[in-house]
């Protein structure tokens, strides 16, 4: 999995059982870093992508895939683990535009997976969203159907935020199907406009943040964005949010950039509370996710749930940063078990489907 904010590669070891009960087990894991010209090649791509000609696209797929590949090999010999005893890879890709509104909608991911396949020598299990968008859905997201195997609670509703580049929350209700959709920026505003301003490329427990204050005025202007009064389903990506939209928004403010700063944290705690009071107001909350491991978010947005308890889901035996890589591991399950893990009331597709294309690895 390499998500919104392009900082590095998860890769994670998985063995899944169905008894007695549903278990994952995290054997290993592994951030794999990108190097750095294909990541600043990778944000110019995904911030402008009108002046991407068929020859960068390509040649990035194949360097993705050999990335991928690279990093589940590092993984496999951290581990000790025989290629043999692997049943699967399941590969995300890196989003280069996700247009699930447009007509014809679409969505792209970049990360050849029959690279993968050919270097690791395992089978791999890629292009996950587009059986989704051809069936009329979001393609996003995809993990309520995870959430539910792993998280769910038979006697109480609970809710899982994952927050990464951007927001998305699964409702998980006793003998009901799981809710799901998009809420909004997670971290990639947060990210964007500290790297703005500063070397590194997050704001390490929201320090930054909590040195400024809230401008209520500049809040309701973002939040004033239709995205956010928007029925679900619902998903939305950086080619919404993102430099642009915030460089927009802020153009005639004259405030000091920490106070943009805890602004744009407040921006994701309201949206992601809001979400959660509309479906919930007593109940687990449970966060996953890097924005789980920032401090000062996670207070803000127990500052907006009186009535629940939150809590990471390392509570659950995943450890937050982790989870979406699990997830995309669990799907790959799914695809080999013939499994529809797409759910119509998450998406808006039509009907369930059994999600992503699968690349075997070469004859021995």
């Amino acid at each position: 999995m390499s998500g919104t904010s392009l900082d590095a590669v998860d890769t994670v070891l998985v063995q899944f059982s169905e008894h007695p009960s549903h278990t994952t087990e995290l054997l290993a894991a592994r951030e794999h870093p990108f190097p750095s010209p294909l990541q600043a090649e990778l944000q110019a791509v995904i911030e402008a992508p009108d002046n991407v000609g068929l020859d960068k696209l390509g040649r990035l797929d194949r360097q993705l895939g050999m990335l991928y590949a690279e990093a589940v090999n590092a993984l496999l010999d951290q581990a000790g683990l025989d290629r043999q005893k692997v049943a699967a890879i399941g590969n995300h890709g890196q989003t280069i535009r996700h247009s699930p509104d447009t007509r014809p909608a679409f969505t792209l991911q970049i990360g050849d997976a029959a690279t993968i396949a050919a270097e690791c020598g395992i089978t791999t299990v890629g292009q996950f969203r587009n059986a989704d968008i051809a069936l009329g859905g979001q393609g996003a997201p995809l993990v309520p159907a995870f959430h539910e195997w792993a998280f769910s609670d038979p006697a109480r509703t609970s809710i899982v935020v994952n927050i990464g580049g951007i927001a998305n929350i699964s409702v998980l209700q006793p003998s009901k199907p799981p809710e799901g959709f998009d809420t909004g920026p997670g971290n990639t505003l947060m990210d964007s406009w500290f790297h703005e301003h500063h070397e590194p490329c997050f704001d390490l427990n929201g320090d930054w943040a909590a040195s400024g204050t809230v401008l209520p005025v500049l809040l309701d202007k973002m939040l004033a964005d239709p995205f956010f009064s928007r029925p679900a389903p619902k998903s939305t990506g950086r080619e919404h949010f993102n430099r642009g939209w915030l460089h927009s928004i802020i153009s005639n403010t004259a405030a000091a950039p920490a106070d943009i700063q805890a602004t744009l944290v407040e921006l994701t705690a309201a949206s992601i509370a809001a979400a959660i009071n509309g479906r919930m107001q007593q109940g687990n909350v449970w966060l996953c996710g890097g924005g789980a491991q920032n401090n000062h978010l996670v207070q803000r947005i127990i500052s907006y749930l009186p009535g629940c308890s939150v809590a990471s889901t390392a509570v659950l035996g995943i450890a937050p940063g982790w989870v979406e890589a699990v997830a995309f591991a669990w799907l790959a399950r799914a695809r080999l078990h013939g499994e529809a893990a797409g759910i119509p009331h998450v998406t808006g597709a039509r009907a369930r489907a059994i999600l992503g294309c699968v690349h075997l690895p070469p004859e021995a």
